[in-house]
């Protein structure tokens, strides 16, 4: 199910578009020349981005948010279905407004970058009645480029130059919920007597929980994950028998410093999910305030809704998922995406999961921020820090996995190292991570060392010595 908002939110969001522009204005003329035109020619701009989505026929809400494109002072249309269909029918192509010329002129005698700045307000604009239908489609956002473009290189001609990028269309785009799929091309036959390859089978339970057991440390965490699993299983068999099944939220907390794990064991969880019975896909979608957060008035829930939908089927991550709430900004673009995730949860309730993430303290302070969030997420899992036997264990792992071995003397040493770097930890403290950062800059010493060797051995090709290691890891 897509966000689909009112008109009197569009209207809303449309004048504050519309006023925020024409207070950065200074020539009062040319402030009352904008606020008299622009309402008529975005209407004629909407007509031309829902022609543009030819996938998509007119219907009495593009009717709705046609005519809730006024300003105040302005006259108020009030067109007719008809009126709006046959507009969108016959729009010819895209003329920038007439007062874009004296915006240019105006930044010409006075190194402003008013002309600039509307460019960007009108990508917003018009992706904003894009999503009449809850989505922003691929067409649309080239139509909406394609108006951005044309304002853009008049500027360009008139040496009008920006510090910044333009804004596009394309990072709020995404296929419509519902669209039917691109037929798949059959594959070509391979030489006589050959099969095609076989899709890679998928991971059993019992392969994935032994990938859970072999990630180093996470006692905790592995025994709620397999608490939980069992929990979700009994819940299946009573479904199963006809027996009552009380309601539990399946969205989680994780709890902990950087580099614990955390996105591992999640994307380990969405896979057994998925082999369980819970997940139709099993697929996880990592994503940060970022992903999530747009900046721009009217565009956040766009873009949340498209980081959900691809999500759907599977896990959705927020990692520092604490930088949605702003304590300090009640009308922060933050808490727009937390509203839009926590309607889709309720929405897709059998078919998503949220797992948001982060430092134990800030987490607590993001759950309590809204009592939807307190709701649906009961479920903690704590990740600790690494002790230095784990670092450690984790270093070798690594060098097993890219054909690195350790001399005795390199083993001496980072054992030790190790064990200070966890003993002297602060809040800056990276676990894992700090000890690839240790590993990753080891073999770049190690190589600039075996560089110098005049055909070195495969052995020596390997080895990790303290001089590698000795400087990298202080």
């Amino acid at each position: 199910m897509s966000t689909v908002m009112t008109a009197s939110e569009v209207h809303r969001q449309y004048t504050e578009v519309a006023a925020a522009f024409r207070k950065l204005i200074p020539d009062p003329a040319l402030r009352v020349t904008f606020s008299r035109q622009v309402d008529s020619y975005i209407r004629q701009y909407a007509l031309g981005i829902w022609q543009a989505d030819s996938a998509s026929s007119v219907t009495p809400r593009h009717v709705e948010f046609y005519n809730a494109i006024w300003s105040p002072g302005n006259p108020v249309p009030s067109a007719l279905y008809w009126e709006v269909a046959s507009g969108v029918a016959n729009f010819d192509l895209f003329q920038p407004p007439a007062f874009f010329e004296d915006l240019r002129r105006y930044d010409r005698m006075k190194g402003t970058s008013l002309a600039r700045r509307f460019a960007d307000q009108l990508t917003l604009l018009l992706l904003l009645f894009a999503a009449v239908d809850g989505v922003v489609s691929e067409s649309e956002a080239g139509f909406v480029n394609t108006c951005s473009d044309i304002l853009l290189e008049l500027c360009d001609k008139d040496g009008l130059r920006s510090d910044r990028p333009a804004i596009r269309a394309e990072q709020f785009a995404a296929p419509k919920p519902g669209a039917a799929a691109a037929p798949k091309q059959e594959a070509a036959p391979g030489p006589k007597g050959e099969d095609s390859p076989a899709k890679e089978p998928e991971p059993t339970l019992e392969e994935l929980l032994a990938q859970l057991d072999g990630l180093c440390g996470l006692d905790k965490v592995k025994k709620d994950v397999k608490s939980l699993i069992n929990l979700v299983k009994v819940r299946k068999l009573r479904e199963e028998a006809g027996l009552p099944v009380p309601p539990m939220s399946l969205h989680l907390v994780f709890m902990g410093n950087p580099g614990t794990g955390k996105t591992t064991v999640a994307r380990l969880l969405a896979k057994i999910y998925h082999a369980v019975g819970v997940l139709s896909k099993g697929q996880l979608v990592e994503v940060d305030r970022s992903g999530l957060v747009a900046g721009f008035v009217g565009q956040t829930a766009l873009k949340a809704q498209e980081a959900v939908q691809k999500a759907i089927g599977g896990v959705l991550f927020i990692d520092e998922a604490y930088a949605l709430v702003n304590a300090e900004n009640a009308n922060d673009f933050g808490h727009e995406a937390i509203e839009v995730i926590l309607k889709n949860m309720e929405d897709h309730r059998k078919d998503l999961i949220v797992i948001a993430a982060g430092y134990t303290d800030r987490m607590e302070r993001f759950i309590h921020a809204n009592p939807g969030l307190e709701s649906r997420f009961n479920k903690y899992f704590f990740f600790e820090d690494y002790d230095g036997k784990q670092l450690m264990d984790i270093f070798r792992s690594m060098c097993g996995k890219n054909g690195y071995t350790l001399s005795e003397e390199g083993e001496k040493f980072m054992e030790k190292d190790l064990q200070e770097l966890y003993d002297s930890r602060d809040e800056n403290f990276g676990n894992a991570r700090d000890v690839r950062n240790l590993f990753e800059q080891a073999v770049a010493r190690q190589a600039d060392r075996v560089a110098q060797l005049e055909g070195p051995t495969k052995d020596q090709l390997m080895e990790l010595k303290p001089e590698d290691l000795e400087e990298t890891a202080q």
